[in-house]
């Protein structure tokens, strides 16, 4: 049995096209989560501080969360603007305005200066450029799957879907390395004045090759297809709400798990070892680090696995090993290990979550047909960031202080979302494979 033509299934570009596309998808990937998660890292060690000082440590962090958390509501409304030019227009057209509206957010926020410097301004402009950033974030994603897997073959659609998740693990690789080049290098008045500014400032490097790259791929040959048969939605956010209201209900559910729990380890665990268990900031950026690189080598493997098995066995190992792990995962960092710690991060950021990462691009795009697919592929992803991970930091800080220092609340917070996950992902029927077989 074929699978629906609606649902994609051309036999993808020539391979040096294919190729030029990937390195595009990954680049401008990488230059837009690499900018938004030196927001998450920087809320976690330095916001705190500059941007809130006068309600002390824990109502200061907090508050640079809920500043974190910002960024996640405003991904919706970059999901639908863009969805609607993508699905409009072209993907090619959207990605290149997504990414030039981070550049410039994020570039504003490494030269805003502190709550000392002109009081609630500095917080309010904040929050302001942190909007930036999740609008942009909202409309990137879809987009840059989408080029990807519409590219390529559908046999080979989870492995070249997963290159642009490889860009993520690589953007969180890249800005954590920066933030512990530069708070090992410096002083910590220097890191707290001036350090933590530099790698939002080089950002702008990134934004301009990543443009000049982007430029130059070709539109997805399904979107021509279709724009050239005159076939494109006149409102496709609209009818994505009216067609495809299951689809987006899956996705907001399969993404509960990956998406907080991604953020309870990258975020919320790196202010919990450094303020909570007293250990170095050094060693939390390392462990951050290593998981992010054992994630850039699994996505790929995980990717081509679900070209052979399926995309939904994947994605279900990904979400029961959060729901089994959770408990044991805050258990070994309290040993205060550093080994053990750092195998803690990996286990859960790479192993657990990267399963469900890499094979999202082709397990949610193949839940679309063309006609509407980025709008309601970015509706299902981003809407679920809202209450997934936007708020994740802050509620796991909330029930940590709750609970008297103590991480239990989390780990029963934690299971759950992937419980959440792992029962959503039950209820999908895999359209792969009939695409493979």
């Amino acid at each position: 049995m074929a699978e629906p033509a609606s649902r994609g299934t051309g036999a993808g570009s020539d391979p040096r096209t294919l190729r030029k596309v990937g390195v595009a998808s990954f680049v401008g990937a990488l230059v837009e989560w690499y900018d938004y998660f030196l927001y998450g890292l920087a809320a976690a060690l330095v916001f705190g501080d500059l941007f809130f000082p006068g309600g002390g440590g824990l109502v200061g962090t907090l508050s640079a969360f809920a500043t974190f958390a910002v960024g996640f509501f405003a991904r919706p409304i970059g999901g639908v603007i863009f969805g609607h030019i993508g699905d409009r227009v072209g993907r090619k057209s959207a990605l290149v305005i997504t990414l030039l509206l981070m550049g410039i957010a994020t570039f504003g926020i490494g030269l805003l200066p502190g709550y000392d410097a002109i009081g609630i301004w500095a917080p309010a402009l904040l929050v302001l450029l942190r909007i930036l950033q999740g609008v942009a974030v909202g409309g990137e994603w879809g987009g840059a799957v989408l080029m990807m897997t519409e590219h390529a073959p559908a046999r080979r659609r989870g492995f070249y879907g997963s290159w642009p998740q490889m860009a993520s693990s690589a953007a969180l690789l890249l800005a954590t390395g920066f933030n512990a080049a530069l708070s090992g290098g410096l002083s910590e008045q220097a890191y707290l004045s001036w350090g933590w500014r530099v790698p939002f400032l080089l950002s702008i490097v990134l934004v301009a090759v990543g443009l000049v790259i982007r430029l130059r791929v070709p539109e997805s040959p399904e979107f021509t297809q279709l724009k050239e048969s005159g076939g494109e939605a006149g409102r496709p956010v609209v009818e994505a709400l009216r067609t495809e209201r299951r689809a987006i209900g899956l996705v907001i559910g399969m993404r509960v798990a990956e998406n907080a729990c991604g953020y309870l380890i990258s975020v919320f665990a790196l202010n919990y070892v450094t303020n909570d268990l007293g250990l170095s900031t050094g060693l939390g950026l390392v462990a951050t680090m290593l998981a992010a690189v054992v994630q850039f080598v699994i996505t790929p493997v995980y990717g081509a696995l679900s070209d052979r098995v399926g995309r939904r066995p994947i994605y279900l190992f990904g979400a029961a090993l959060h729901v089994v792990f959770a408990f044991p995962f805050f258990l070994i960092l309290q040993t205060r290990d550093p080994v053990l710690v750092v195998i803690a991060f990996v286990i859960g950021y790479a192993v657990a979550n990267g399963a469900m990462f890499a094979t999202q691009p082709a397990f949610f795009s193949e839940l679309f047909g063309t006609r509407v697919r980025y709008s309601g592929i970015s509706l299902g992803y981003q809407f679920s960031a809202i209450f997934a991970g936007g708020l994740a930091p802050f509620i796991a800080t909330a029930l940590v202080a709750v609970s008297g220092g103590a991480p239990w609340l989390v780990a029963g917070y934690w299971a759950l979302l992937g419980l959440i996950t792992l029962i959503t992902t039950l209820f999908v029927r895999e359209r792969q494979a009939s695409a493979v077989r």
